[in-house]
């Protein structure tokens, strides 16, 4: 059935001039985050020839967020954007991330969003992740009210501004639980929230991803691929898409059936993950983004009528 949010809207993911996958339904177009590639602009833009993609999803330039580039940085990397024939699929925004507990300030928020607010409009784009705040010692109920007000607040700005802000199953809140992720639409309710699914991060989080993808595909407008196996000693190692135990290849399935027609954007996390440090540059790391994406097509492509199930 087509996707549908909470009042029975339609719901349809950002779509751009990428390439479409025939596997289980019609995604959107193939994108990636370009600094799990490369920290600069050409490196990403690189590993993106190299795959046939013409769709990106920005984060940060050469270890800048996005936000925080200069206009004349921005302005080099819209024009590089533009030379090279790529949309821009999606913003991975740092509001209410890792870095950023609930019980810091909500300025830092609401002034990155309006700055993203004026790039997205540059990029042609309006998706912006967020995620819903780590705890800092408050009591379980003093939590979620913080996180679902400041929520509402920017929801709120993002709807005025033409934005959507579409919040990952990460840290956070609402990060870990399909029914804390359904409340905070619930009791945001606004146009301008809906839910970006990671399909790797249950395995550092502790949770079944595709068993918690069946209730909220409904509300689904951004997917992030990933895969990961969890170590003996409790630590987690990254995979190529389809090589791990994140349950990849039926999450698709889930979208797909419905209705899902948004990007599917990589963030393989093999040489780059900003909450661990960890930024290896160079070709190894292109090489890397090259072939999980190269994964991800082989998983599609086993995904089509006729390839059978990955």
């Amino acid at each position: 059935m087509p996707a549908q949010d909470i009042t029975g809207q339609r719901i349809t993911g950002q779509r751009g001039a990428g390439q479409r996958i025939a596997g289980h339904g019609a995604f959107g177009p193939l994108s990636g985050i370009g600094d799990e590639a490369a920290p600069g602009v050409d490196g990403q833009l690189a590993a993106l020839r190299r795959l046939g993609w013409t769709a990106v999803e920005l984060r940060a330039v050469d270890g800048t967020a996005l936000a925080d580039l200069s206009p004349t940085a921005f302005a080099t990397l819209t024009r590089q954007l533009a030379d090279a024939g790529v949309t821009v699929t999606a913003v991975a925004s740092r509001i209410g991330n890792w870095s950023r507990p609930i019980t810091g300030d909500i300025g830092l928020d609401l002034t990155e969003l309006d700055v993203l607010a004026e790039r997205c409009a540059a990029l042609g784009c309006r998706l912006v992740r967020i995620m819903s705040y780590p705890n800092d010692g408050l009591p379980q109920g003093e939590w979620a009210d913080r996180v679902l007000a400041r929520t509402a607040v920017l929801a709120d700005r993002a709807e005025r501004a033409g934005l959507v802000l579409v919040h990952e199953n990460c840290a956070g809140w609402a990060g870990d639980r399909a029914d804390r992720a359904l409340r905070l639409l619930r009791a945001v309710d606004s146009p301008a929230l809906r839910l970006l699914f990671d399909t790797g991060n249950g395995v550092p989080y502790g949770y079944d991803a595709p068993d918690m993808l069946r209730d909220l595909a409904p509300y689904v407008a951004h997917v992030h691929i990933k895969d990961a196996v969890r170590l003996p000693d409790g630590s987690t190692a990254y995979t190529l898409p389809g090589e791990g135990d994140a349950g990849v290849a039926r999450c698709l399935r889930t979208l797909a059936a419905h209705g899902y027609t948004g990007a599917l954007s990589l963030e393989p996390h093999l040489a780059v993950r900003p909450h661990e440090g960890l930024t290896r540059a160079g070709e190894d790391a292109v090489d890397l983004f090259v072939r999980a994406g190269r994964a991800l097509v082989a998983l599609l492509d086993a995904e089509r009528p006729g390839g059978g199930p990955a």
